[in-house]
């Protein structure tokens, strides 16, 4: 495959030497283009720019305490590789399976991955990518300076991969925010982070392209600055010292650099971070319509003219949507009086929008326009449904069952059928005794010792009994199979 691109390289580049010469001849063309052509420029110094913002870019390394897996880390690291190319496994992580290096010892941290971020304020908020912090047992961030700190993850993210962290220090270097609307294609611009774990690793280039849609949330902005595992987190700088955007994926065939990045605007990532500090989560909007792009030639059947607005394809029953009289097989054209060009501008335009708002929109039915209210609902927070029961679950836990380390809650009737058994507890979390009996989050305990459990209820009571001064054996399930796990009380 690499031959035939170098092969059309090198064909485009005849062909465009056999056309500079022909141009060549013709002279009395020659001046015209001359005054025509802009005035070439000098290449920009970044030195400055570095020394201005370098010492507001931070190093973030994450660790993991050790505990039993499903399958392979290593395999989870190389999915993990592949579907982010940021915030990949250091170097020497010990791994199962591997005869000449030992497995770390349960309860165990040890290093997790690598990335970037930096310093929103003096008081020591940091802004990093949400995959870089993602399932983090503990963030350590270290400065220019050579000064390292605990982090505490104030709110994470995903559907925008922003996070936000924050360090106990003050009079901390910060960095100026800019204004991403105003950048514009080819403009230069800069990235700091840590590469492969390399501090403070400069890279420049320009801005390829604005507004790519390469999610639902977030308009991204294309540049050919290079990126690497690692940079992920860190910050895109213009000439002006100003941060622009937060560096967070790459285009890759290979899982190395190949001159594509996407950086996060820094007014979506400001906004996010906003709600994340104060309340440590990001409320969104929702109507509640399953939505597609509209064609060239169904605008054209329907009398819309041009291809814009988002196609219904479905209404949820119940939902905003459906009480504002949207149909499937409307097009909403416009939303709280901004114009959808394209389908995805809509999740982007709702999202944003405060739930309970009542807003006006513009659908198209039947080659006519009219107008709608709907009042925007709020999208439920990922995992936040399960916090809850997973709280309530503990708030039933016996001291018994605590001092185990074992946190518990019930078994659905989908979760029986799938793991195929009649009853149990599905465990929420695991620490102390039971992490190192290696019982991990999601194993079902369908016995204790003899007993069989089959509620919560039955497990506390069960646990209540048991002589904890001597090791308790519990029968488990994970996945499709069975095994025995035998919690020790103390490590004597």
């Amino acid at each position: 495959m690499f031959r035939i691109e170098w092969k059309a390289l090198r064909t485009g580049a005849a062909a465009l030497g056999l056309a500079f010469g022909a141009s060549m001849a013709l002279v009395p063309c020659a001046p015209a283009l001359a005054q025509s052509a802009p005035q070439p420029r000098s290449l920009p110094d970044f030195t400055e720019l570095a020394e201005q913002v370098g010492p507001a870019v931070v190093n973030i390394r994450t660790l993991e305490r050790a505990r039993s897996s499903r399958g392979d880390p290593s395999d989870e690291e190389m999915q993990e590789f592949f579907r982010r190319f940021f915030g990949v496994p250091m170097p020497n992580v010990p791994r199962r399976g591997n005869p000449g290096r030992p497995s770390p010892a349960p309860d165990e941290e040890h290093p997790r991955g690598v990335g970037s971020g930096f310093i929103l304020s003096p008081d020591g908020y940091v802004m990093t990518n949400a995959h870089v912090v993602e399932d983090a047992d503990e963030v350590i961030v270290t400065l220019t300076d050579k000064r390292e700190f605990k982090a505490k993850i104030i709110g994470s993210d995903k559907r925008t991969d922003v996070a936000v962290v924050k360090i106990e220090a003050t009079g901390l270097p910060a960095v100026r925010v800019g204004d991403a609307n105003k950048l514009k294609v080819g403009e230069w611009v800069m990235a700091i982070g840590s590469p492969f774990g390399l501090e403070n690793t400069v890279t420049a280039g320009i801005v390829s392209a604005k507004q790519r849609d390469t999610g639902d949330y977030l308009p991204f902005i294309q540049t050919d600055v290079a990126i690497n595992p690692g940079n992920s987190g860190g910050p895109l700088i213009n000439l002006r010292g100003e941060v622009v955007g937060i560096n967070s994926q790459i285009y890759s065939r290979s899982g190395g650099f190949m001159g594509i990045s996407f950086a996060i605007p820094i007014d979506e990532a400001i906004r996010v971070s906003e709600q994340l500090r104060t309340t440590g989560r990001v409320s969104r909007g929702r109507i509640g319509v399953q939505i597609d792009q509209v064609t060239k030639d169904v605008a054209e059947s329907i009398g819309l003219g041009k291809a814009l607005g988002a196609l219904v394809r479905n209404v949820e029953s119940g939902s905003p949507a459906d009480k504002a009289g949207v149909e499937a097989g409307d097009i909403i054209t416009k939303f709280n009086g901004v114009a959808i060009d394209k389908a995805t501008d809509l999740p982007r335009l709702v999202g944003n929008t405060k739930p309970g708002s009542r807003v006006n929109m513009t659908l198209f039915r039947r080659g006519g326009s009219r107008d709608v209210t709907v009042t925007v609902a709020e999208i439920e927070p990922e995992k936040e449904q399960a916090r809850a029961n997973s709280s309530e679950e503990q708030s039933k836990a016996t001291p018994s069952a605590k001092t185990l380390g074992l946190a518990v809650r019930e078994l659905t009737d989908a979760q029986k059928k799938e793991n195929k058994v009649k009853g149990g507890v599905v465990v929420d979390a695991a620490s102390g005794a039971a992490a190192r009996a290696g019982i991990q989050e999601g194993d079902i305990i369908v016995a204790i010792g003899n007993t069989d459990v089959r509620s919560v209820r039955e497990f506390d009571a069960v646990i209540a009994k048991v002589d904890k001064t001597k090791p308790v054996p519990v029968l488990l399930h994970r996945g499709e199979l069975a095994t025995y796990a035998l919690i020790r009380p103390s490590r004597g």
